[in-house]
């Protein structure tokens, strides 16, 4: 059985900071809060801002208050978390790993409202031989046999703040399938118009044909949660720096081929 020991809910909880005429919407992902992404909302809110940072359905509590969402749970959370930010001159998303998915999904159905997307280490492929064991056996009904995995550290390479991390200790696999279904429809969102492997940020970064603007950028330091990571100064500076230029015409900055 899961742990019902409690994350901290004072990391976890959802948070608003900062003010001006650009505003920010920041998504977390799967199994995570928004404890990982507040640095980087921070450094945003300093630099003129507003943040609003949403806790997803099912995240941040205990396993089991995840048995009872699925991806449609948290599609409709980013979806009305964006359609609540109004008034501004701008709004742009931010999403990591599973909330990189969620920006795509909510931005292709709401293109007017945002300005630009900034997708961290998106959840397009999962490394690990376990994960593609348990896609291959969800259709035969083998998660049943399997009904949480556990999750014993965070992918943070700093020791003081994977010290400091809330961790959810494990989460149900059920879940895994919805995740399937974000990164199916995410790539579809972006083939008409990224813990993770690299290919799979550099095959977002290929499609995403219909924008003006893409810039792929690969962060040397630190692990998955990029913000809270070694990385997190480069990443804020190159999240600034592209939020800044939007609205000015560039050629596309996609990897090269293989």
């Amino acid at each position: 059985m899961a742990s019902t020991v409690p994350m901290d809910p004072e990391k976890t909880a959802p948070f608003q900071l900062g003010e001006g005429h650009q505003a920010c919407l920041m998504l977390h992902g799967f199994t995570g809060s928004p404890w990982d992404l507040r640095p980087l909302g921070e450094v945003l809110a300093r630099n003129g801002y507003f943040v609003s940072a949403i806790q997803l359905p099912g995240h941040g509590t205990t396993p089991e208050a995840m048995a009872s969402v699925s991806y449609a749970d948290w599609k409709a959370a980013a979806e009305r978390a964006l359609l609540q930010i109004d008034g501004f001159r701008q709004v742009f998303i931010v999403g990591l790993s599973m909330g990189a998915l969620l920006a795509l999904i909510a931005a292709a159905a709401h293109p007017d409202r945002v300005a630009g997307l900034a997708l961290i280490a998106p959840a397009m492929r999962l490394r690990g031989l376990g994960p593609k064991l348990a896609r291959w056996g969800a259709p035969l009904g083998l998660l049943r046999w399997w009904p949480y995995v556990s999750k014993p550290s965070t992918d943070i390479q700093d020791p003081i703040q994977r010290q400091a991390a809330p961790l959810l200790p494990a989460f149900p696999s059920a879940r895994l399938v919805d995740l399937w279904m974000l990164q199916d429809e995410a790539a579809q969102v972006a083939d008409h118009d990224h813990v993770v492997s690299l290919k799979g940020g550099v095959c977002l970064a290929r499609a995403l044909t219909h924008s003006r603007r893409v810039h792929w950028v690969r962060i040397q330091q630190g692990f998955h949660i990029i913000p809270r990571d070694f990385g997190r100064q480069a990443l804020a500076d190159q999240v600034l720096s592209f939020f800044r230029g939007t609205g000015a015409e560039h050629a596309p900055q996609v990897p090269p081929g293989n």
